[in-house]
Formats: structure tokens, sequence, C-alpha cells
């Protein structure tokens, strides 16, 4: 159900990114303005264009929000379902057989004796 969610929202930003690009900045140019050699103003006109361009942003940006804010409570696995994970350091390595104590002390060694200058 998250993937499905996470697809709808990335294909609805990718939809708000052209429908962004295609309005006409202030200067005239753009979707209007290159429409209007193409013939298509007397069927949508110039204004009509600009306002369904704006009521489209409008409105994919509400759903790439609503759709954004919906994914969150859908994320799979949160921390109450799975068990903890441990790192390694807290990971306990397996009891090493502990070495039998000899049964009579070591023998001391004897110093050793400092060597002679070399000459």
């Amino acid at each position: 159900m998250h993937v499905f969610i996470v697809v709808v929202a990335l294909l609805a930003a990718i939809l708000l990114i052209g429908v962004i690009l295609l309005q006409s900045p202030k200067s005239g140019s753009g979707l209007t303005g290159g429409m209007a050699s193409m013939g298509t103003v007397q069927t949508l006109g110039v204004r009509r264009t600009g306002d369904f361009l704006s009521k489209m942003t409008a409105i994919l940006a509400g759903l790439v929000m609503a759709i954004c804010f919906i994914a969150q409570f859908t994320l799979p696995g949160k921390e109450s379902d799975r068990a903890p994970v441990k790192s390694v350091l807290q990971q306990s390595l397996p009891a090493a057989p502990a070495a039998p104590a000899p049964a009579t002390p070591a023998a001391p060694t004897l110093p050793v004796a400092p060597l002679a200058p070399i000459k």
C-alpha cells in the first residue's frame, strides 16, 4: 500500500513540475505565447489557458501535500512492530572456554642481563 501511495505522489509531483513549466512568465512568453501561433487561442483563449494552469497548479500542489501526509502514516514496520536490532558492538560474543588455572605457580625467570656496549 505504501509503495502505491509513493508512486502516486511521484506522478503527481512530476505533473506539477510540468504544469509549472507550462505557465507563462510575466514577460508574456510561455505556453500562452507559443500557442497563439498554433491557432489554439480561439478555442482556449489566452486568459482561459492561464486560469486552467493556475487551477491545475493549486490542485496538484494540494494533492502532493495530502498524499505525502498520508504516506507518512502508511510507513511499513514501525518501531513497536519489529524487534530491536542490536549493533555489532551490542551483540555478545560466545563465551570462550576458561583456561584451567595452573596447579603450581610458574617458576620465576631470571632477569636478563644488560648487553655489553659494542666497541
